[in-house]
């Protein structure tokens, strides 16, 4: 987002970083919450899910501005493409092994119900290929 100059790019943006970092947060916070960390640490939590993301804006303008990075340059395609991978293989990562395999595979009512199972399955693929479709248009 700190690298473009569109603003027709940078509106839906904005809109999607405040809907996810919401959601994000709310997840995070139910965590913390449930991890009972003491005040301190969830100070420092909050302040670090708060400040990385204007951070990552922030760096973006210099690469812009250091590089005179050009939206249709193959080296700017080429690092787009490289930091859009990264950070969705870290989104990929952190929502199949940390988030989904504990509810799965930890959960006393998933073990006890074979339906449940796989529903929960049918459920996971399903989302997982709406979201793909819906990359397609991001």
């Amino acid at each position: 987002m700190g690298m473009s100059q569109n603003q027709c790019t940078i509106r839906p943006l904005v809109a999607a970083l405040a809907f996810h970092q919401v959601f994000e947060g709310m997840g995070l916070g139910g965590c913390i919450a449930q991890a009972e960390f003491k005040t301190g640490t969830v100070a420092y939590m909050c302040f670090m899910f708060s400040a990385t993301t204007p951070m990552g804006i922030v760096l973006g303008m210099v690469v812009f501005a250091v590089t005179g990075y050009g939206d249709s340059s193959p080296n700017a395609l080429i690092m787009e493409g490289l930091l859009g991978s990264m950070s969705s293989g870290i989104l990929i990562y952190m929502a199949m092994v940390d988030l989904i395999a504990l509810d799965f595979f930890n959960n006393k009512l998933m073990a006890s119900q074979t339906w449940l199972k796989k529903a929960s399955f049918i459920a996971l693929a399903l989302g997982s290929t709406s979201m793909s479709i819906l990359a397609l248009w991001a």
